[in-house]
């Protein structure tokens, strides 16, 4: 029996496994609810249009995709830039100010 135990400790192990139980009663009791949302979520994916062309192969399939996220990584690095480097001209700013 204490092989079951976490943590050494019968506390812990109680909320554990009463939690894990409570989520197999909800997923149990509510699996109507789980599949249609599942189903639904299924045909929307279908409805998407996806950033690559399904009749490429190898890396070129993903171009789109990998120049998109280029994009974003380099914008989120140059904003990042920018407001690291405003925060530090206020900071000195105000630290001038508070000092004069």
């Amino acid at each position: 029996m204490k092989d079951y135990l976490i943590n050494e400790s019968w506390w812990i192990s109680g909320i554990v496994y009463g939690l894990g139980l409570l989520v197999v009663i909800l997923l149990v009791a509510y699996r109507q609810a789980w599949t249609k949302f599942l189903h639904e979520v299924r045909t929307e994916l279908g409805k998407c249009s996806w950033p690559w062309d399904p009749e490429q192969t190898g890396l070129r399939k993903y171009k789109q995709l990998i120049d998109s996220t280029v994009v974003v990584i380099v914008s989120t690095i140059l904003l990042a830039g920018y407001i690291t480097g405003f925060d530090y001209l206020i900071s000195n700013l105000v630290g001038l100010l508070v000092n004069f």
